[in-house]
């Protein structure tokens, strides 16, 4: 057992996206292992989609008037209490307010992009206050950017019962309508793939522009969660300028749902080429929408086959309770 059982999963959240799943299937496992996480939100959103899920998962959180109502609370916390951040907010201000106060700390970093303007200083910030910390990396890229050594323990998702049938040809995205997610590229796909039927999953600031010159041939479904939809998915396309190791590639693939994805990040280790999915150049959406369509054209066998593959690389390697296993003994070390 930890010297600690205590443990302050801190996170800044509104929507609910590859982070905040992370958060959730972690603090379930831990509170199965029976430890005390508590997830707690850095700043007060009022009612957000990520609270009505913590609501809904039955899981312990708090949410803090701001970011200096969050440093003091964690202050005057007993040093026994770990801390274990997600995200650059709750990670610069939580190892600052950690280090200052002598309590454990533990930040995880998700994120492969540098950002631009603002978002850049306050991504030059995260890495910069990573010594404060140990650190883990969801990836090896997001690993060598750090000023510190890291342990890399990939992103993980539990495995579904049964898995999607693949049988259809609905292509999906799934993530935030953004730039560096690059949604544009996807809705292009579709006038290469005539046979193939869109559909985005997701919100952000592109949305509004994404509907004006692609909602007659791409279905734009705003944000939903996707325990829902998995199963009326064919495909998942993945067209970002950067990555971590998202988790909807492993949410996915552990439905059964190969990935077609631009080589970046985490995902050139998950994916291999032509077994579990494709790898295709950065920003090349022919590239891509040749391979769409010869999943479009494939037959029963070979979509079992590749769907298969895609099931055992999630069972194999990304499962929860090794990954958690891993977290712990990062959280003794």
């Amino acid at each position: 057992m930890l010297p600690m059982h205590q443990i302050w999963l801190a996170i800044d959240a509104r929507q609910v996206g590859g982070i905040e799943v992370h958060v959730i299937h972690l603090a379930k496992d831990l509170l199965a292992r029976g430890l005390s996480p508590t997830v707690v939100l850095v700043s007060n959103h009022g009612t957000t989609p990520f609270t009505v899920l913590l609501k809904q998962q039955g899981l312990p959180y708090e949410v803090c008037r701001n970011s200096r109502d969050f440093m003091r609370r964690l202050a005057r916390q007993p040093a026994s209490v770990l801390l274990h951040t997600h995200g650059y907010k709750a990670g610069v201000l939580g190892r600052l307010t950690a280090w200052l106060t002598g309590k454990s700390v533990v930040s995880t970093f998700h994120s492969g992009d540098d950002g631009e303007g603002l978002l850049k200083f306050y991504s030059w910030l995260d890495r910069t206050t990573a010594r404060f910390a140990k650190c883990i990396a969801v990836s090896e890229p997001i690993a060598r950017k750090l000023p510190v050594p890291s342990t890399v323990i990939s992103n993980f998702v539990p495995m579904p019962a049964t898995p999607a049938s693949v049988a259809g040809n609905r292509i999906a995205f799934v993530g935030r309508l953004s730039p560096e997610k690059g949604p544009e590229a996807f809705c292009q796909l579709s006038a290469f793939c005539p046979d193939g039927e869109f559909h985005l999953y997701g919100d952000g600031p592109m949305k509004s522009a994404l509907w004006q010159q692609y909602g007659d041939r791409v279905q734009l479904h705003g944000f939903q969660t996707m325990a829902n939809e998995w199963h009326n998915i064919d495909l998942l396309c993945i067209t970002s300028r950067f990555e971590g190791l998202p988790l909807v590639a492993l949410e996915a693939m552990a439905h059964g749902i190969p990935v077609c994805t631009f080589a970046v990040g985490g995902l050139v280790n998950l994916i291999d080429h032509k077994s579990n999915g494709w790898l295709v150049e950065p920003g090349h959406v022919r590239d891509m929408a040749e391979l769409v369509n010869y999943w479009l054209r494939s037959d029963e066998t070979a979509r079992s086959k590749m769907s298969q593959a895609a099931r055992r690389t999630i069972a194999r390697g990304y499962g929860v309770n090794h990954r958690v296993t891993d977290i712990l003994a990062v959280y003794g070390a």
